[in-house]
C-alpha cells in the first residue's frame, strides 16, 4: 500500500466508515481518454495559467488498483460523447467494464441525436446505474428537444445524471444554470447531480438543489487549492451546503486531477462542517443513492 492510500485511509477509518463511494472518477476506451488527458495538458490558458497535470496518468488496471487501495467501495466510469453517433458505442464499453469491474457503477451516457431515447432505454435495461452528461464538452443545449424523452425515462426510472453543466473550466454556449432550470421545469423528478458543485456558479445551482428535491451536488474539485484558485466558492454559501448535506456527494475527478486523491478529501475536511457532514458527503449519500450495502 502507498503512503497516500494509507492517508486516505485513515480519512474515513477516523469518521468510523466502510470505506469511500466516489460518484465522480473517470474510465473510458483508452484511445478516447487519452485525447482527455491531451485537452488537460493545453488548459493552462483557460484557468488562468494554472497548468494542469494529470497526477494518475496510468495504465487502466493500475488506477482500478489505486481507488481499490484508496478504499473506495463504489466509484464510477463517467465517459461521454462530443458528437453524434459516439454515445451508444462509449455505453457499449461501459457494459463489458462494469461486468469486469464489480465494484464500478455501471455508468452510461447521452447525446441528444436520434435514437438517443431507444439506446438510453437499452442501457437502463443492461443495468446502468447512473448516467454522465457533459454540456460543455458535447456542446449542446440540454433542452434540445430530441433529449427531452431520454429525460423522462430516466425521471421515471429514478436513474442518477451526473451532469457538468457549470461554466468552469471554461464556459460553454450552453453551461449554466439557466437551461438546467428549463429541464427540470419540465421533469421536476429527474435525479440531477451536478458536477463540480455548479463551478462557478456555485449559488445557482444550489438554488436549484434547495427548489428541486432530487437534485443533488457533488463535491468534485470545490475547495481544493488549485480550484480556489480561479473559482473560489464564496463561503456565504456554506451554511446552505450544510443543510444540504443528504443531497451532497464525494466526487473527484480521479484519474484526471493535478493533485493527490487525498487533497479533496482534506479541502473537504477544513471546511469545518463537521464529521456527520462528512460521513454523509463520503459515504452515506452515495451508498443510499445507489442501495449499497
Amino acid at each position: 500500500m502507498t503512503n497516500e492510500a494509507g492517508e486516505v485511509r485513515r480519512f474515513w477509518e477516523r469518521l468510523g466508515l466502510p470505506g469511500l463511494v466516489d460518484v465522480h472518477t473517470h474510465f473510458m476506451p483508452d484511445r478516447v481518454l487519452r485525447k482527455v488527458w491531451d485537452y488537460f495538458d493545453g488548459l493552462g490558458p483557460l484557468t488562468g495559467g494554472v497548468a494542469w497535470p494529470i497526477t494518475y496518468r496510468e495504465e487502466e488496471d493500475r488506477r482500478i488498483a489505486r481507488l481499490r487501495e484508496f478504499g473506495v467501495r463504489a466509484f464510477t466510469a463517467m465517459l461521454y460523447p462530443h458528437k453524434p453517433g459516439m454515445a451508444r458505442w462509449l455505453n457499449g464499453w461501459a457494459v463489458d467494464f462494469a461486468r469486469r469491474t464489480p465494484d464500478c457503477l455501471h455508468t452510461s451516457t447521452l447525446f441528444p441525436e436520434p435514437g438517443v431515447e431507444t439506446y438510453v432505454q437499452e442501457a437502463v435495461d443492461a443495468g446502468a446505474r447512473v448516467f454522465k452528461a457533459h454540456v460543455q464538452v458535447g456542446a449542446y443545449d440540454p433542452t434540445d428537444q430530441l433529449l427531452d424523452p431520454a429525460w423522462g425515462l430516466l425521471a421515471d426510472a429514478g436513474v442518477p445524471v451526473v451532469i457538468h453543466c457549470g461554466s468552469g473550466p471554461a464556459p460553454g454556449k450552453h453551461t449554466g444554470p439557466e437551461p438546467i432550470a428549463r429541464v427540470l421545469a419540465r421533469h421536476p423528478r429527474l435525479r440531477l447531480v451536478i458536477a463540480h458543485l455548479g463551478m462557478p456558479e456555485y449559488e445557482d445551482f444550489i438554488d436549484l438543489a434547495e427548489r428541486y428535491q432530487e437534485v443533488r451536488l457533488d463535491t468534485t474539485m470545490a475547495f481544493t487549492d488549485f480550484s480556489e484558485r480561479f473559482a473560489p466558492l464564496p463561503r456565504r454559501a456554506l451554511p446552505r451546503l450544510a443543510d444540504l448535506g443528504e443531497r451532497v456527494l464525494l466526487g473527484s475527478d480521479f484519474p484526471n486531477i493535478p493533485y493527490p486523491y487525498v487533497h479533496q478529501l482534506d479541502a473537504l475536511d477544513r471546511l469545518g462542517l463537521g464529521d456527520d457532514w462528512l460521513r454523509a458527503v463520503c459515504h452515506d449519500n452515495g451508498a443510499r443513492l445507489f442501495g449499497l450495502h
